[in-house]
């Protein structure tokens, strides 16, 4: 870039700036940069080898056995059979013939009550009694003469009804010789008529002189005897009017002497049956006084607590002089143990476990008072009642414990693991070589052994080395991913995986199915190729030194060149130092 400076025509200088002509880069450039890159790229690939190389394994061999999964849980030691022995009545103890540890036999007394009061209320109760049973008595007698009473009355009652019956009988018998007698008038005074017609006819017969008048004085005399006749009837028909009239009296006079006695023989009755109500009430409060007596006999009774069964005092909480309340509740006096070789162990399964346990399996637990002997029993019961603590479900696994030496003792406490699965004959490898993730670049290269041989205290500690170092890989990329384990889950029964085995120098992945899982070692299925012998599980690496140490018995450290990826063939190395 130059100024060129030339005088203006007002006088002033101009300054012109020219550029200079752009000059073109040389090539070689672009080949200097190239050749940086390469060489930075070449120097990455180097570090990481260089880094894969300096890796060291904890391995652990393939396992065959027996794998079993379980479950832990604590509880309480009590015996099978417990009774609590009580007292019915209330009182203060008199006298205490059982103690702690005592062997009790069934019917053995074990403590008494003051009887007195007690024995106060039943002879009130027996006085009672006699003065029901005297008043029983004198109403049954009273009650005897109701009956007869009874009896007369409706006797009365029968008279006086037939009474009554006589009398309908005499005013049906009025009624009848009322209508012959009105027969009569009226038959006579037909006769009449018909005597005056014959009159009146004759008169006329013996003006012409046709009839003798001995004949029309035979004819108006029968007129007359005619005319008596009907005379006579109408006072035979009065006379039968006033007997019928008579006989009305006489029914409702008899029909009163009925309803009279009748209501007399109703009396009668009530008395009697009121009575009898009174005899039976008599008898009744003699039930209820006999019942009283009873109740009286056996709260006395129970003054005198027994044992109910044979075993062990376990429990005493009452002493001589104390008073027993037994009003609202029966208050607990003794406990006893009928059994002390047979014991129950109460168990809190969590409720992410209790989906495994059944009834049959086996359980091993220790005590505090013998933490190096282990005790085995089986599961018994799995109840369905769930306890809830501070939002923390539990359920209760029962467990029948066998105690021949009496070792155990009730309210122990015991730390039981629960056998819920079991598998024999199995490829047993550790949890933690599901969480185990190599380096980039290592797998199919040639490790050098440094370590010894392993064993089954080798293999835990491998897997505990190989957990250690989960996670730790510095950040180091790899292509194999991850399993759910190495991400935060749990290996689970039934899921896939993968494992890194140390084969014939190098370093192979082998997807396996997982079949039992325990504590610390599951138990799997290739899903390709087999698992050997000779096989070596990786379980981590040294790639946490610098954090901690990896605590192994077996390690591998990778030296060799080449490399591949997943699936690539390994290629040759050179031993390194």
């Amino acid at each position: 870039m130059h100024t060129l400076e030339r005088p203006a025509t007002n006088g002033h200088v101009t300054s012109v700036i020219l550029k200079a002509p752009l000059r073109r880069r040389p090539r070689w450039w672009f080949i200097v940069a190239a050749v940086v890159l390469i060489a930075a790229i070449v120097a990455t690939v180097v570090v990481v080898r260089s880094r894969a190389a300096a890796v060291e394994y904890a391995t652990v061999p393939v396992q065959t056995g027996s794998l079993a999964q379980t479950v832990t849980a604590s509880g309480t030691l009590n015996p099978q059979n417990t009774i609590s022995i009580g007292s019915q009545v209330s009182g203060i103890i008199s006298e205490i013939d059982a103690d702690f540890n005592s062997h009790v036999r069934k019917g053995q007394v074990l403590a008494k009550l003051d009887p007195t009061t007690l024995q106060a209320q039943l002879d009130q109760a027996q006085a009672t009694l006699a003065q029901s049973a005297a008043q029983a008595q004198a109403s049954g007698a009273t009650a005897g003469g109701g009956p007869a009473s009874v009896a007369v009355a409706q006797a009365n009652a029968l008279a006086a009804a037939a009474g009554a019956r006589v009398a309908a009988s005499n005013a049906v018998a009025s009624n009848a010789a009322i209508a012959t007698a009105q027969s009569n008038v009226t038959k006579a005074q037909s006769a009449v008529v018909l005597a005056q017609q014959t009159v009146s006819r004759d008169t006329q017969l013996l003006s012409q002189g046709y009839i003798a008048q001995s004949q029309a004085d035979a004819d108006k005399s029968n007129e007359v005897a005619a005319q008596s006749a009907v005379d006579a009837a109408r006072v035979a028909v009065g006379q039968a009017q006033a007997q019928a009239q008579a006989s009305v009296a006489q029914v409702a006079q008899a029909n009163a002497q009925q309803a009279g006695q009748s209501a007399q023989t109703g009396v009668s009755d009530a008395t009697a049956q009121t009575e009898a109500a009174q005899h039976d009430a008599a008898v009744a409060a003699i039930g209820i006084q006999r019942a009283q007596v009873t109740v009286a006999e056996q709260n006395l009774a129970h003054t005198i607590i027994t044992s109910p069964v044979t075993g062990t005092v376990i429990s005493r909480q009452v002493s001589i002089g104390q008073t027993v309340a037994a009003s609202l509740q029966t208050p607990t006096l003794f406990t006893i143990a009928q059994d002390l070789t047979k014991m129950e162990l109460d168990l809190a399964a969590g409720e992410p476990d209790i989906g495994r346990v059944t009834a049959g399996d086996t359980v091993n637990f220790s005590v505090l008072a013998y933490p190096n002997r282990t005790f085995t029993a089986k599961v018994a019961q799995v109840r369905q009642n769930p306890t809830i603590v501070s939002n923390v479900v539990t359920y209760t696994v029962v467990v029948y414990v066998a105690n021949q030496d009496s070792a155990l003792r009730p309210g122990m406490t015991a730390n039981a693991t629960i056998e819920v699965a079991h598998v024999d004959n199995a490829t047993i490898v550790p949890v933690a070589a599901f969480t185990y993730t190599p380096p980039a670049g290592a797998v199919n290269r040639t490790p050098r052994n440094r370590g010894a041989g392993t064993g089954a205290n080798g293999a835990s500690k491998s897997a505990q080395g190989g957990a250690a170092s989960t996670g730790s890989s510095g950040g180091s990329a790899s292509p194999w991913g991850s399993t759910s384990a190495s991400s935060g889950g749990a290996v689970t029964s039934g899921s896939s995986g993968r494992i890194f085995v140390l084969r014939g120098g190098k370093l192979i992945v082998v997807p396996v199915k997982v079949g039992l899982v325990g504590d610390t070692q599951a138990s799997v299925t290739p899903l390709r190729g087999t698992l050997g012998a000779n096989d070596q599980i990786v379980t981590g690496d040294n790639r946490n030194a610098k954090g901690g140490s990896t605590n192994t018995n077996t390690r591998n450290i990778l030296t060799g060149g080449g490399g591949g990826g997943p699936r690539g063939g390994g290629g040759g190395g050179r031993p390194g130092g």
